[in-house]
């Protein structure tokens, strides 16, 4: 039995956690959900040793424990499997899996990659991924990824003698459904030997798996509820302290978009092994949703857009100008915000504040003489965290230490107050909680009602169907289907499945 007793938490301005009681028996998988800054991540970091609370008692089998570090933590059969993963990209599979812990393998100074090989496969064995230990991990897929990293974690195992607490921090968030299923099985089969912890914003999924769920507001745990007695509007209620929008998708704010006018004209735009003859044009106000599975194109028909990658074939012109050697110094230049996927390594610089992340894109508008003014970077944050409704203490705190939901409106803000008006937006709510969710829906609103032209690669079908003016179905790199989505005229969910698989 894994237990927190009246755990509290404090940084400058914020009260993380307040009195918080958390409790995980053996072979038991809890749920925690909340909105975004409601304290999940501060209690996951507690649980893990990466802070250490400034009240309250954490025992294991009943044995009181205070862990200094991660490394502590581990040693008594914690593990955790991020979100943005920890993984290693350069490094082989086996080297990832016992980062930090070679010495086992080390003789005379010398590593025995036979050994470690070996090893590796054996705890590849207990996650059920067949793939060779040296292979280079940033050729592995997202899925096999969160399997060695599950894996790592395993290796536990064979270092302590008690039972192991894994920390499972939104681990389906990018994965197809059948991998979930895949995840699901595999941590079921897992509870003979561990107990885990299950963050998700996916309130259908923590249903699904979880035995017991810990709803959490404000740092304080509201409730806890039992499997068979869960409900996720009442737990959604709980969570953001008021009634969900039922118009979630805010869909009777769509307006008509100005067709008079082309933003973005892609003609018969081609990259190989990625995508073949797109075309299409994008318009002020509209907002063009790319549907497809993962791989589908989706995603390098947004980063060639933003400048990132250059079409072997076809025609791109922004706000007509064609352009064939193309940059994304020339795109930002043109008016293109890009928010990506991986907002934590692409999306924001961790260790730099809010203001400075706001004002990254544009510091020519505010140096002089190769002076910046900072004066003027800080009151345009301070106006944006007010219209955006962003949760800091100032615009001095650090962006990698918000939560994830208002670390994405900080990315949104830095295109916005630099006057982008081509957003594209590469699962804006990834990760995010069902407050956060329905502010970036607000957001996307007022840029289309501002003239924004909008390309969206959504999270889930049902938020592609209910943001878009216009869908185009990609399948294996090939538009499958066009479909324009006027508020009474929207397709279904099998309209869509039918063209992507």
């Amino acid at each position: 039995m894994y237990e927190l007793q009246k755990v509290d938490k404090k940084f400058p301005g914020v009260h993380a956690l307040k009195a918080v009681d958390f409790k995980v028996g053996r072979g038991e998988i809890v749920g925690l959900v909340g909105e975004n800054g409601a304290g999940k991540s501060t209690l996951m970091k507690v649980i893990y040793g990466a802070y250490q609370p400034d009240g309250g008692t954490i025992s294991i089998d009943g044995k009181t424990m205070r862990f200094q570090n991660p490394r502590q933590a581990m040693e008594h059969g914690i593990g955790m499997v991020f979100q943005e993963q920890s993984l290693i990209a350069n490094l082989t599979v086996m080297e990832n899996i016992f980062l930090g812990f070679e010495k086992q393998f080390v003789r005379f100074g010398v590593i025995n990659w036979k050994a470690m090989a070996a090893a590796a496969r054996h705890q590849l064995a207990k996650v059920k991924l067949d793939i060779e230990p040296s292979t280079i991990t940033a050729k592995l897929s997202f899925a096999q990824r969160q399997l060695v990293e599950l894996a790592k974690v395993l290796t536990l195992e064979e270092r302590i003698d008690g039972d192991l607490v894994i920390l499972l921090d939104e681990p389906t968030s990018v994965l197809a459904r059948e991998e979930v299923q895949l995840l699901f099985k595999l941590v079921r089969d897992l509870t003979t030997r561990a107990s885990f912890v299950f963050v998700s914003h996916r309130m259908e999924e923590v249903l699904e798996l979880c035995d017991r769920v810990y709803v959490m507001k404000d740092g304080a745990v509201v409730d806890v509820v039992a499997q068979n007695q869960a409900d996720i509007d009442a737990i959604q209620h709980k969570m953001v302290g008021r009634e969900v929008d039922k118009r979630y998708y805010r869909e009777h704010k769509q307006k008509p978009y100005d067709a008079d006018k082309v933003l973005v004209s892609m003609q018969q735009a081609s990259i190989e092994r990625k995508y073949h003859d797109i075309s299409f044009d994008l318009h002020p106000g509209e907002v063009l949703c790319l549907v497809g599975t993962e791989g589908s194109g989706r995603e390098a028909i947004l980063r060639t857009i933003v400048g990132l990658e250059r079409p072997s074939a076809g025609r791109l012109a922004i706000k007509g100008q064609r352009l064939s050697r193309f940059s994304a110094r020339q795109a930002v230049a043109k008016g293109v915000g890009y928010t990506p996927r991986e907002r934590k390594i692409e999306g924001i610089v961790g260790g730099m504040t809010v203001f400075e992340n706001m004002t990254l894109s544009q510091l020519h508008n505010y140096a002089r003489f190769g002076v910046l003014r900072v004066g003027d970077e800080k009151r345009l944050a301070r106006e944006w965290i007010e219209r955006l409704a962003i949760k800091t203490p100032s615009e001095m705190k650090d962006c990698g230490g918000l939560s994830g939901g208002n670390q994405q409106k900080v990315v949104l803000a830095k295109w916005r107050s630099g006057g982008s008006d081509i957003m594209l937006l590469d699962h804006p709510t990834r990760g995010l909680d069902i407050g956060a969710k329905e502010d970036v829906y607000e957001m996307i609103r007022d840029m289309s009602d501002a003239g924004v032209g909008i390309v969206l690669v959504a999270d889930t079908l049902e938020e592609s169907i209910g943001l878009a003016h216009t869908i185009i179905v990609l399948k294996d790199g090939v538009a499958q289907k066009r479909f324009d989505c006027t508020p009474d005229s929207k397709p279904s969910l099998y309209d869509l499945v039918h063209h992507m698989i």
